[in-house]
């Protein structure tokens, strides 16, 4: 939460996007009981994937964070898009769910960010398959 804040104070200062995403990668692919994924798993495919300014954070419920910074987006979904390629090609028995929010199209605060982007990973949860879903500007 600290380092979303700074990195929103900055954005603010220097008008520049910031993106978040909130993520869950389970195991298994055809099942409706499936457990989250080993997080060494997910974390070891997440750096191979982010760049060294993006924040990745591990949350309590096995679930994890990223805050992309100087990011629209659109360049949020596309990194989102190149986890979940090396996903397919190195674990393919592993699902992955990501609901990203950006600031300041979605919301103006740390709080609101983490919020719009956990409302938007509720609707991937719902589906067998990966998927990434935008927070909506309401």
């Amino acid at each position: 939460m600290v380092a979303l804040d700074r990195r929103i104070a900055a954005a603010r200062r220097h008008l520049r996007p910031v993106a978040v995403g909130v993520i869950q990668v389970v195991d298994g692919r055809e099942s409706d009981d499936r457990p989250n994924a080993e997080p060494a798993l997910a974390a070891d495919a997440l750096r191979a994937t982010l760049r060294e300014a993006d924040t990745l954070t591990h949350l309590q419920d096995r679930r994890f964070s990223v805050v992309l910074e100087d990011t629209p987006e659109r360049g949020a979904i596309s990194t989102m898009e190149r986890f979940r390629l090396h996903l397919a090609e190195n674990h393919p028995s592993l699902t992955l769910w990501v609901g990203v929010a950006c600031y300041p199209a979605h919301a103006l605060t740390a709080g609101e960010l983490i919020d719009r982007a956990d409302t938007a990973l509720t609707a991937p949860c719902d589906w067998q398959r990966s998927r990434i879903e935008v927070a909506t500007d309401e």
